[in-house]
């Protein structure tokens, strides 16, 4: 049985500046991660931005994702499954980031777990990130970037 890439992201987003981050720490061939954010954006984008962005020249296998928006979790996994969405589920905005999750999810086998934040993880230290992010992209604008190798050596997968 081959072992499911495990990834974990999180996202930040900050209501009176409407600006937001994303984080994901990726486990499988090698340890990945990467961090990013923009202004003038909502949470459900930031959390599209950073699942999409984990996914990115995934290698072939079963993915475990572990995702703090149960929302995102629930309708990526009722799409990926071909079942019927309410009106209320579906997606009506970020459409090309829903397009580019559901194209990079297809035909795999997905299991997502809506986690807690236990300290010294994986899920905290790409909410770390996430904060970091949001911070960076409030006042740069946006952008994307890899964590340093150094700084994911201390990550304990």
């Amino acid at each position: 049985m081959t072992l499911p890439i495990q990834i974990w992201t999180r996202t930040a987003w900050h209501p009176a500046f409407k600006c937001g981050g994303w984080a994901f720490v990726r486990s499988g061939v090698e340890l990945l991660g990467k961090a990013g954010g923009d202004r003038n954006t909502s949470p459900q984008r930031m959390g599209l931005a950073g699942l999409t962005a984990s996914l990115t020249d995934l290698p072939s296998g079963p993915v475990a994702i572990d995702i703090e928006d149960r929302g995102l979790a629930q309708t990526t996994a009722k799409i990926l499954s071909g079942a019927n969405l309410s009106d209320a589920e579906r997606p009506t905005e970020d459409l090309e980031l829903w397009a580019q999750l559901i194209t990079a999810l297809k035909g795999r086998s997905v299991r997502f777990k809506v986690g807690a934040l236990s300290p010294g993880g994986p899920a905290a230290f790409a909410q770390a990130w996430a904060d970091l992010a949001m911070d960076k992209a409030k006042t740069a604008g946006p952008f994307t970037a890899a964590i340093p190798k150094p700084n994911l050596a201390r990550v304990k997968v």
